[in-house]
């Protein structure tokens, strides 16, 4: 199963890689805004999206609605994983087509738990 983690901080990125590595995932392609997200995920055959909102250059909702708006990748799985914790930011992502939502910080068993909880649909 290989992961596509789009996320502007490279701490972020290295922290989600090292719990997915730890769940048992090891193939994982990362990006650090939504744009390369994009590249990478024509470049890939992803299983699942786990995206942060707020970058630069294409957020994460720009990015899923992109995502989404191509029907190849309408039933693929996406995980937001942000900051934003307001119940309009949840509906607005939810909306653009993500699957579930971790707000940060977060841990491991959250992060195993919402993934068994999208593979599982």
């Amino acid at each position: 199963m290989k992961f596509l983690v789009v996320d502007d901080s490279s701490t972020m990125r290295r922290i989600l890689i090292n719990t997915l590595n730890k769940l048992g995932y090891q193939d994982v392609v990362e990006a650090a805004n939504g744009r390369e997200g994009l590249e990478r995920l024509a470049a890939n055959q992803v299983d699942v999206i786990i995206t942060d909102w707020n970058m630069p250059e294409m957020t994460g909702i720009e990015f899923i609605r992109s995502v989404r708006s191509n029907g190849t990748y309408t039933k693929l799985p996406v995980l937001m994983v942000t900051t934003n914790a307001a119940k309009d930011d949840i509906v607005e992502a939810l909306r653009a087509g993500i699957n579930s939502y971790v707000v940060k910080p977060f841990t491991p068993d959250t992060i195993k738990q919402k993934i068994e909880a999208i593979l599982a649909h």
